[in-house]
């Protein structure tokens, strides 16, 4: 073969490999001397961002509480920190929440230790039995009262670590946020057609994100005792939002 068909062949088979990465690409472009071969991968049409927000009462309550014991011996720890759990298993049950709700999280026993100076290493004191359990609480007005009744069933051996608001089935907020995203996103492309005068086609391209909801709440323990009753632990639930964001792509009609 003589180097100068060698060097067109080559080039072709250059020009191909450009054609097979970028051809699947919308838009057309040509290389000089040879028509119809498409290297443009530039996005057409008018992409837009839309937003809808939805805000809603939570209805469900996650309360991560349980035990922790600390004794001497293993057993001794386990015994205390098992009586005190069925305590508080009990407390739950009978304040309105299902068997089903209740899960257990996290159980351990580990040792307990300290740094001898005199022997100038650890020693083991006792041991510490923690049993954690996540109870679902569908009842708004009786969080706090679950909440206390815990407290008093466990005792010092009590532990509440966390309270967390979701909601059950959000699914009809998701559609009302999904609906005023993509009217947001539709006013945003018609507004950007009229400014480029251009006339806005049908979306060709549709794509979307959603946020959970997440609730901060604000747990307010009252200290102050009147008559000898302890008041009841007032939870406030709060709002929470519910975000759903689309990405369209509108044809440009010519």
């Amino acid at each position: 073969m003589r180097k100068r068909d060698w060097l067109l062949a080559m080039s072709l088979a250059l020009i191909l490999a450009v054609v097979g990465l970028v051809g699947c690409g919308p838009g057309t472009a040509t290389i000089e001397g040879i028509e119809g071969i498409n290297i443009s991968n530039q996005q057409e049409g008018i992409w837009v961002t839309g937003t809808g927000e939805v805000s809603a009462v939570p209805d469900i309550v996650s309360l991560r509480l349980g035990i922790e014991a600390t004794e001497t011996s293993v057993a001794e720890a386990q015994t205390q920190a098992a009586e005190a759990m069925n305590t508080v298993m009990e407390a739950l049950t009978s304040n309105g929440v299902a068997e089903k709700d209740i899960q257990t999280q996290y159980f351990s026993i580990r040792q307990v230790t300290r740094w001898d100076r005199d022997k100038e290493e650890e020693v083991v004191t006792g041991y510490r039995v923690t049993n954690m359990v996540v109870a679902k609480i569908r009842d708004m007005d009786e969080v706090g009262t679950v909440i206390d009744a815990v407290a008093e069933a466990g005792g010092d051996l009590a532990r509440i670590d966390s309270i967390d608001f979701s909601i059950d089935d959000p699914s009809e907020y998701y559609d009302e946020a999904r609906e005023e995203a993509i009217a947001d996103a539709r006013a945003k492309a018609e507004q950007l057609a009229r400014l480029a005068e251009v006339q806005l086609g049908k979306p060709t391209y549709v794509s979307e994100s959603t946020y959970a909801p997440r609730v901060y709440p604000q747990v307010v323990v009252e200290m102050e005792v009147i008559a000898e009753v302890p008041p009841t632990t007032p939870i406030s639930p709060g709002e929470a939002e519910i975000s759903v964001i689309v990405q369209v792509s509108y044809a440009i009609l010519q």
